[in-house]
């Protein structure tokens, strides 16, 4: 018996949202959980060292689109999960914010669209 393609997207729909939000739960323990302040501690060394490897390489590259942000970020990350200190869900956390950065610095870095001024002739009755 054949899956329909519509199936098949809703099954690996589903499978992406229930990692996602093992992925979450995980990272909400670690974060909020019994130990949770010495992990926030913690979780504040290596990854305010890679958001300074993402910004120094993002200043060396000539042209910065989202592909290239996204390959940044991932060998960024890559690189910090063969620390042994780096939790999964930390670096999970970390490389999401990265991620959700890039909206906000297309947004910023777009110019503002000027508005017309609408200019009225007084004129002199006679």
């Amino acid at each position: 018996m054949a899956i329909k393609k519509s199936q098949e997207k809703n099954v690996s729909t589903a499978v992406a949202v229930g990692a996602g939000i093992a992925a979450l739960s995980a990272a909400a323990y670690v974060l909020f959980g019994p130990e949770g302040k010495k992990n926030r501690k913690m979780i504040r060394g290596w990854s305010i060292k890679m958001k300074g490897d993402v910004i120094e390489k993002l200043e060396a590259a000539k042209d910065i689109t989202a592909p290239v942000y996204e390959d940044i970020i991932e060998k960024a990350s890559q690189k910090y999960a063969k620390l042994k200190n780096v939790d999964e869900a930390e670096l999970a956390l970390v490389v999401a914010d990265l991620r959700k950065q890039w909206k906000h610095m297309t947004r910023d870095a777009k110019p503002k669209k000027k508005t017309a001024k609408k200019v009225v002739k007084k004129t002199t009755s006679k």
